[in-house]
């Protein structure tokens, strides 16, 4: 294929993405797994990028985990989004941009819906003017916050205190990418590469000087997938899942992985922990495991932020061994001390999993 021609077909998998002035708005579970990211987000956002960022206190839940899981019907999903809608309506912001990728998914599918049966639309508007006296109108443009760090990812290299490389070695750390199931292949139109040829985060390993490894199991799903997690009798599929992905990568020796969703975080992190104390089994180097970094935490890092203060000790996996690589200037005496410096005590330590106190 020419040149030209292979630009055209790359265009089709591209997405638009707002300059500016976004509606920030965050997820509910993230805020209990990994509550410095978000506000990593914001920082790098507007103190790196310079960029208008809003927020509403007022905002709640999507209700994403109840729809999928059978528990909120759809008429509620719909109203619940319509009163979120209403809220940036309020604010004179036009750009709706959820941190949460299940989020993301239920704002795709909400669209949608409202595109093929308009009638679901006014039925949404009818039970939010009854139920609130609010009124509504649809954003402008969606995108999802790993789309806005693309978008901008070469600007923060061009600002980065440090690159993806081994400080020691001088080579491009290896990297895994993890794209969460509900970012792509829901609406593969609406991730950027679609479900085929996912870029939203190689895009950030690349751009900032790191190398993406791939894999055999590299689109294989985390393991998180709500049924298989949250109903107990099924939590061996779930870990299983993950297992297969750190087989599959393991020979490549990844320095670290990826990803773009809060439950494939977690679950990429805490089951290599479980994988340890069940089978002695770990990954990576020194039978400390892979970690395991969300985007905005590989960004921070890259921007030069304190690792303790964008949350990082939160991590089941020390990421010391990799802060060491990259050459990221830290304090190891402040890795459980909160924000005024108080003591947050350590955890209780893993029996096979290596972890740096």
């Amino acid at each position: 294929m020419k040149f030209d021609g292979k630009r055209k077909v790359w265009s089709d998998y591209q997405k638009e993405i707002a300059d500016d002035k976004f509606y920030y708005v965050r997820s509910c579970i993230r805020q209990n797994i990994w509550p410095g990211s978000e506000n990593t987000y914001l920082r790098v956002m507007r103190d790196v990028l310079g960029k208008d960022v809003y927020e509403s206190e007022h905002h709640t839940t999507c209700t994403g985990i109840g729809y999928h899981t059978e528990v909120v019907p759809l008429d509620t999903l719909q109203t619940v989004v319509a009163r979120n809608f209403s809220l940036m309506k309020d604010s004179g912001y036009e750009n709706y941009n959820p941190s949460c990728v299940t989020s993301f998914g239920i704002y795709t599918e909400i669209f949608d819906t409202w595109h093929h049966f308009p009638e679901e639309k006014e039925k949404a508007r009818k039970f939010l003017k009854e139920a609130t006296g609010r009124e509504f109108e649809e954003p402008k443009n969606l995108a999802h916050t790993s789309d806005v760090i693309y978008k901008f990812r070469h600007e923060i290299a061009a600002k980065a205190k440090y690159k993806l490389i081994n400080k020691a070695t001088g080579k491009p750390l290896k990297v895994v990418d993890h794209i969460g199931c509900h970012y792509a292949k829901m609406f593969p139109a609406k991730g950027i590469g679609g479900a085929e040829y996912p870029y939203v985060l190689a895009g950030l390993v690349d751009a900032w000087g790191g190398e993406v490894i791939d894999y055999p199991e590299r689109r294989h799903c985390c393991g998180f997938g709500f049924r298989q997690y949250l109903v107990k009798a099924n939590r061996g599929y779930s870990i299983a899942a993950s297992k297969k992905k750190f087989e599959s990568m393991e020979p490549f020796k990844p320095d670290f992985i990826i990803t773009n969703c809060p439950g494939c975080n977690y679950f990429l992190d805490r089951w290599q922990y479980a994988i340890a104390e069940m089978e002695n089994k770990t990954y990576g180097g020194e039978g400390y495991g892979i970690p395991v970094l969300t985007y905005e935490e590989a960004a921070g890092l890259v921007s030069g932020f304190d690792p303790w203060e964008m949350g990082m000790q939160m991590h089941q996996v020390s990421v010391e061994p990799l802060l060491d690589k990259i050459g990221v200037e830290y304090d190891k005496s402040k890795k459980f001390k909160g924000k005024n410096g108080e003591d947050l005590g350590k955890p209780e330590l893993p029996k096979n999993l290596k972890f740096c106190e």
